[in-house]
């Protein structure tokens, strides 16, 4: 799932060198959290939040861990 956002965030922004992405586990969650660029969080999020919705979506669907939730947190 690391992948798969880095890959989603990088076609997304202007400064594909700038984003990175952690991942974090609990027992309930895996946590990825996002950085980008300052110019480019508009990017990522979207109109009224669009973007990021999708991309949630889309890490959420990629989960294979039913015991698990996909979160994924847009970091400042």
């Amino acid at each position: 799932m690391k992948d798969l956002l880095t890959f989603i965030a990088k076609m997304l922004v202007d400064n594909p060198d700038e984003v990175s992405v952690e991942e974090r586990e609990t027992d309930t969650e895996i946590i990825l959290e996002l950085r980008v660029a300052k110019e480019d969080m508009g990017k990522v999020i979207g109109k009224q939040g669009r973007i990021a919705k999708a991309i949630r979506a889309v890490i959420k669907a990629s989960n294979h861990d039913p015991n698990k939730k996909a979160v994924v947190d847009i970091m400042d």
